[in-house]
């Protein structure tokens, strides 16, 4: 099977030749998909060289900050792949894990499989806060889908490119993790978790998300829950 490698991009001039090297090195047929959402440190420059040199890249560019939804659904609507498969560029996940995140459905067992970074796998030992936050987010998310994840707000979204015909996604920023997951709750998809690595960065090292988005990301929950 095909996949689409949907990368989201903004200002990592850093690391985006890094992470391209990366997911390339994975001995899967493949295409990889890289919105760059209006960066301006270089990235965009970088890209133009990186899709000129490697036939299976495309990038697309926002004219201006969208935010990581608006990225994603740009990718997803140029994802031809039988597989989607979401990865940041930041290399704080692993794309040497992209057959354990694949096996539940490639057997057959699921539609959708969550890299849970709370599972048991080696990571960076980092912000107490922000695994406080990220715990009490992916509580309140599943109270209100009647799931039972670990880490609804983890990066590594595995799925069917066919769950995008069914779903409607709107959200522009962060607020894309917890509306996903309602909608693929409510559409009653098979869902898996499957336990990955993690190599968390600082904000000094370039992390952008912060606690405004755990706000936002609150209301999202109860929107997408009560009122979308």
């Amino acid at each position: 099977m095909r996949l689409s490698v949907v990368i989201p991009v903004y200002n990592e001039v850093e690391t985006i030749k890094e992470i391209v090297s990366r997911v390339q090195a994975v001995d899967l047929e493949k295409e990889i998909i890289i919105v760059d959402d209006g960066s301006t440190d270089g990235t965009r420059e970088l890209l133009q060289e990186i899709s000129l040199a490697q036939k299976n890249v495309r990038v697309f560019y926002h004219d201006r900050n969208q935010g990581k939804g608006a990225a994603l659904r740009t990718g997803f609507e140029g994802a031809t792949g039988d597989i989607v498969i979401i990865q940041d560029a930041d290399l704080e996940y692993d794309p040497r894990e992209y057959p354990v995140l694949l096996e539940p459905i490639l057997d057959g067992r699921a539609d959708i499989v969550y890299g849970s970074r709370f599972l048991g796998g080696p990571h960076r030992v980092l912000f107490f806060w922000h695994y406080l936050g990220n715990k009490f987010l992916t509580l309140l998310s599943n109270a209100l889908t009647n799931l039972n994840l670990t880490d609804m707000e983890t990066c590594y979204k595995v799925f069917r490119r066919e769950v995008l015909s069914n779903i409607q996604l709107k959200s522009n920023r962060f607020g894309f993790e917890p509306e996903f997951t309602a909608k693929i709750a409510k559409k009653g998809f098979r869902i898996y978790e499957t336990s990955i690595s993690y190599s968390g960065r600082t904000y000094a090292e370039g992390k952008k998300i912060g606690w405004k988005d755990g706000v936002k990301a609150i209301f999202a929950i109860l929107w997408f829950r009560f009122f979308d």
